[in-house]
């Protein structure tokens, strides 16, 4: 039996049991060819709601025939094997259903869909239950000392009233799951049982060719190369297309937005009442007819508002990858680097004023603060490696500056014609060149890095403008499209579909 037909006759006779509809729900459970434990185990369970006890002991003989590590199946056959009087037997099932707890307090059955938590403590209740009726009066004191050991929380009232009824030779009720509790089918399960219509029904707006007033369908017919344009007859709606605003109009309900005077908006419709149905900035609203003149077929080809015109080229989306946790046993090492050396830089030609062949002696201050994932604890040569990698790394995004030998500052490196006035300005063939962590100025922590596969220009004053290639520094999430991140010494939002996240970003935090 295909699974998707077991979980819709399980959730059937589920359901016909909760209505108390028992010999619907055995029914149901029938039908279900090679039953796994969990539905013998419910048959067994409607069976005892139906007062039949022989055939619930029989479905609870099948449940452990599928399943011999079930512990509640154990529980349960003990409870039927003590109503039919079969002592030996009752208390053989609660010693199997306590020795496969494996020690722990309790089991939740939870997650097979069971609500309901089988305590040690009520196992070994019954057990001196059990042995009650077997007139094995002190082996019955003893075992209820022992589930007081197993009460949770250390609650044992319902115990020390136990103990007295067996000090008076009194019988004790055993304990069973609830009646009408029963192994259910998962709930996303059930949800997608029924088939889902993921599409709708189609309704047709407007064309998505550009500039195109025609709403409806027409048969097929020859175009011409790179321009459309609908027959005379096909348009259905004249009322429909371009409209120019004249005047400015502010709508009563806050949500919708406003248009102002010389606008152009995509009318839908219009209704018999002066209203018209429209499109402003991607958004429907309700405008008066009044206020709406034909756009002219110059205005058409100067629209920068209402429906957009398809992108000559869409970047493909990417969703950015979550962070994982780190794993258990691993450390975080904080590294705070400051260096001075010494390099010797050729200069190059024609841009260095000292005509000397000699090579220029630069002194390198860098400052950073480095956030490594060091993993275990490293050896020394493991560390090192791992500095030298992540120093290189933080060199390549450092903001570079330079000074003159007696520390006067000069001015920020950011470009190749800033690198030229650098050599410029060698004093005896010496320079200090300060390398600074670019993250130091905005004072906000970079949580990853991202490669940009498309250039972006800025739509807005808030944007961030960059260029295929570069590397762009994310400082925080806006929503699940857009980014906030810097860029070339300049911070702004961008649609994170235009980068992807760089490699380099597993070995930060």
């Amino acid at each position: 039996m295909a699974y998707r037909e077991l979980v819709r006759r399980w959730h059937e006779a589920v359901r016909a049991a909760d209505r108390g509809h028992w010999d619907a729900a055995l029914d149901a459970f029938g039908g279900i060819a090679e039953p796994p434990a969990r539905i013998c185990f419910n048959v067994g369970c409607v069976q005892l709601l139906a007062g039949r006890p022989e055939a619930a002991l029989r479905a609870f003989n099948k449940t452990i025939e599928k399943d011999n590590s079930l512990a509640v199946g154990y529980f349960q056959r003990g409870f039927v094997h003590l109503q039919l009087e079969m002592y030996e037997e009752a208390l053989s099932d609660y010693h199997m259903a306590f020795s496969h707890l494996r020690e722990n307090p309790f089991i939740d059955y939870k997650q097979l869909g069971l609500r309901h938590i089988l305590y040690a403590w009520e196992v070994l209740y019954s057990t001196a239950a059990v042995q009650c009726h077997l007139q094995q009066w002190q082996e019955a004191r003893v075992t209820l000392e022992k589930a007081v050991v197993w009460r949770p929380e250390r609650r044992t009232a319902i115990l020390e009233l136990a103990l007295e009824r067996v000090q008076d030779h009194l019988f004790l009720e055993p304990m069973l799951v609830p009646l009408g509790e029963l192994f259910r089918p998962r709930k996303k399960e059930v949800e997608q049982l029924d088939s889902k219509d993921f599409l709708g029904k189609p309704k047709v707006i407007s064309s998505i060719i550009p500039n195109d007033e025609y709403i409806g369908f027409e048969p097929l017919r020859p175009q011409k190369q790179g321009f459309y344009e609908p027959s005379a007859n096909a348009l259905r709606d004249a009322e429909s297309g371009y409209h120019r605003v004249l005047s400015r109009y502010r709508p009563d309900e806050p949500p919708g937005p406003e248009v102002a005077t010389g606008s152009l908006v995509f009318v839908l419709g219009r209704a018999a009442d002066g209203w018209a149905t429209a499109i402003h900035d991607g958004q429907k609203l309700h405008i008066p007819s009044s206020l709406l003149e034909p756009a002219s077929r110059m205005d058409k080809w100067k629209i920068s508002t209402g429906i957009p015109l398809p992108p000559a080229q869409v970047p493909p989306s990417c969703h950015p990858m979550k962070q994982k946790p780190d794993p258990p046993g691993e450390e975080n090492a904080s590294v705070d680097a400051s260096a001075h050396m010494d390099s010797k830089v050729p200069p190059r030609c024609g841009e260095a004023s000292a005509g000397a062949d000699r090579p220029a002696v630069l002194r390198l201050r860098c400052e950073c603060s480095l956030v490594l994932w060091a993993g275990e604890a490293p050896a020394l040569p493991a560390l090192r490696a791992l500095l030298r990698d992540r120093l290189a790394q933080q060199a390549q995004r450092g903001t570079l500056s330079y000074r003159l030998l007696d520390g006067t500052e000069q001015g920020t490196v950011l470009g190749q014609e800033d690198l030229g006035k650098v050599w410029q300005q060698l004093m005896e063939g010496r320079l200090i060149l300060c390398c600074q962590d670019s993250d130091s100025h905005s004072g906000r922590p970079v949580l990853y890095q991202m490669l940009a596969q498309h250039s972006y220009l800025a739509q807005g004053p808030g944007d961030l403008e960059f260029s295929k290639g570069d590397v762009l520094d994310i400082l925080s999430e806006v929503n699940e499209d857009w980014l906030e991140g810097r860029c070339n010494g300049k911070t702004g939002i961008f649609p994170k579909c235009f980068a992807t996240q760089t490699s380099c970003d597993a070995a930060l935090l």
